[in-house]
């Protein structure tokens, strides 16, 4: 079995660079939500220079999160870090809790929601770093949601690389 090669290079310097950054525990998350959900963008496409956004999603106790969809140009992992998160992997929906990692490559159905009745969180990395920050930001505006018509939620959803899955 032969192993897969590291991409090109990237950096071709001689002695490497200080450019690390610290993102702290207790910094405020960048989209609050209310009743306890919230997301921090850990790294962002743009941050990564596009290689991958890293996402913390708290969700509050009440039921919330998208039904089953998929994406043609990325992938999407899900990381549990505390509760009970349902997934959807394709075949149908699974409990998972702390440590339970979900995979799901280009074209692959998900989707997951917290119908615990308890808060949960979660890691959620997209590969390559696709600017999902206003995604996440128009989905959580009731006032931006309230004024976009069926053409706008088409175009939306397109632009995000957004694809429904009826019946899954």
């Amino acid at each position: 079995m032969s192993l897969p090669e590291y991409p090109p290079p990237r950096y071709t310097g001689e002695a490497g660079e200080v450019t690390a950054w610290v993102r702290r525990s207790d910094a405020a998350p960048e989209l609050p939500m209310g009743g306890g959900s919230a997301a921090h963008y850990l790294a962002t496409g743009r941050t990564t220079g596009g290689a991958f956004g890293l996402y913390r999603w708290d969700m509050g106790p009440t039921p919330s999160g998208p039904s089953p969809h998929f994406h043609r140009s990325i992938t999407e992992s899900f990381f549990v870090l505390s509760g009970t998160v349902r997934r959807h992997g394709g075949a149908g929906w699974i409990d998972a809790g702390p440590g339970d990692f979900l995979h799901v490559p280009e074209g692959g159905v998900h989707g997951f929601r917290n119908e615990s009745g308890e808060p949960a969180s979660m890691l959620l990395l997209f590969t390559p770093g696709a600017p999902r920050e206003d995604y996440f930001e128009t989905l959580a505006d009731a006032a931006r949601r309230e004024t976009m018509d069926a053409d706008d939620w088409t175009e939306f959803f397109l632009r995000h690389d957004t694809f429904w899955v009826e019946g899954a």
